[in-house]
């Protein structure tokens, strides 16, 4: 597997992780016959790990199809690994910005992985004119 790939699993695991830290630290409070229960997510820590779990889900995909694509389309993988790794810097970066409350950051990281993922993505377009 390439790094990018590992990083596409970490991805996936960093946003599972979100939620279930904080259902782990309020096991008292968690029931789990009703996981959805809104009023779990009343407290304002684990309404933010809520958020950054959501959004981990739906950063995911797009990052997913943009290793798979590159790789496929055989851009440099050096390139794509380290777009990934960053990547996945990025997004640790913006799940502690999301539960220590810092929007405004937590924004800019959000703006700065989006434009990771679209040049993982147009990798395959531009590595004719990349350096070696």
């Amino acid at each position: 597997m390439t790094v990018a790939e590992w990083c596409v699993f970490g991805t996936l695991m960093l946003y599972l992780l979100t939620i279930a830290a904080a259902k782990w630290t309020s096991f008292r409070k968690f029931d789990n016959s009703r996981p959805r229960d809104p009023a779990f997510y009343d407290e304002p820590i684990r309404a933010r790990a809520f958020g950054a779990h959501q959004n981990g889900i739906e950063a995911f995909p797009f990052f997913a199809a943009a290793v798979l694509l590159a790789e496929f389309r055989l851009a440099p993988q050096h390139y794509i690994d380290e777009l990934a790794v960053l990547f996945l810097i990025v997004r640790i970066a913006y799940v502690f910005t999301y539960l220590g409350n810092r929007p405004t950051l937590r924004s800019i990281l959000w703006s700065i992985g989006f434009a990771i993922n679209i040049a993982i993505f147009f990798l395959p377009a531009i590595r004719n004119y990349l350096p070696a």
